[in-house]
């Protein structure tokens, strides 16, 4: 039976950290070396200086000769060794560059994809990753036979905090109500930024009609605390009014898109009533 040799082994290239420790031990092993060089060259010195003015046998001589050799090669490697100390030094020096530049690419990586995917005004996620996460819930609602339902919330005369305070105003809104909204936020559900003043909110595992409008009452009680917002040295304080329209999954809609469009529908006669939220299949 043939033996087959073993296959090579991969390493994973050592760190700035890891060769810092192998050159600490080599700069040790280099000051054993020149120590060693130092007594040899001390021991010759003193050997020569005694055999100097009497008879030396040939077997004294050889002797002293080899010792020379030997110091001469231990002299060597310890100039070995400070050149490799240094090619390591130089080695530990940029592989600390790389590092430090590795670590700033992969965070700006990160940061463009956190980017990517939240509202910069709100820091919610927007409607990207609120896609992503609606396929997401179909599909383990899908394969385990759940229910969720969709909330589609819009801010009433959000339009008019604009035009009669300005935008600065308004973002400030925004952000108090998205602050407000992670607040009501479980770790299953979602809430995002939909875009201008409309917001949605995936709530996951709600069985009854009745569990869904505890959370949405619970939502509209927190928007409609008012706003204290000091801007140009004036104290406003805003009341908010949200209206939300909510589809279940599946009563209302399979997919991610007919649950959207049953959601929006129902938030406008939420709206036209003044009734708060409205279920899409109260239609």
């Amino acid at each position: 039976m043939t033996n087959n040799p073993p296959a090579p082994s991969l390493k994973t290239p050592r760190s700035a950290d890891s060769l810092t420790q192998v050159l600490g031990k080599s700069e040790r092993v280099r000051d054993i070396v020149e120590e060693c060089a130092d007594d040899l060259s001390s021991v010759n010195t003193e050997l020569k200086r005694e055999l100097q003015d009497g008879d030396v046998s040939p077997g004294v001589e050889n002797a002293i000769e080899k010792s020379e050799a030997v110091e001469t090669k231990v002299q060597d490697a310890s100039e070995v060794l400070s050149a490799v100390n240094s090619e390591l030094k130089e080695e530990v020096r940029e592989r600390h560059i790389l590092e430090a530049h590795l670590l700033s690419v992969s965070k700006q990586g990160d940061d463009a994809r956190h980017a990517s995917l939240h509202d910069p005004l709100t820091g919610l996620p927007n409607r990207a990753l609120f896609s992503d996460r609606l396929e997401h819930g179909l599909a383990v609602a899908n394969r385990n036979g759940l229910h969720f339902s969709v909330m589609f919330l819009d801010l009433d005369d959000f339009k008019m905090i604009n035009d009669t305070y300005g935008h600065d105003v308004g973002d400030v809104v925004l952000q108090t109500v998205a602050g407000r909204l992670k607040e009501t936020t479980r770790d299953d559900d979602t809430v995002c930024r939909y875009g201008g003043d409309e917001f949605l909110y995936i709530l996951m595992g709600a069985e009854s009609e009745h569990d869904i409008a505890t959370v949405a009452e619970k939502i509209i009680n927190a928007v409609q605390v008012p706003c204290a917002i000091r801007v140009r040295d004036i104290d406003i304080s805003l009341s908010i009014n949200p209206s939300i329209g909510i589809s279940v999954f599946p009563k209302d809609g399979t997919t991610s898109g007919a649950l959207l469009d049953m959601a929006d529908k129902a938030m406008y006669r939420a709206k036209r009533s003044k009734a708060g939220y409205a279920f899409a299949s109260a239609d």
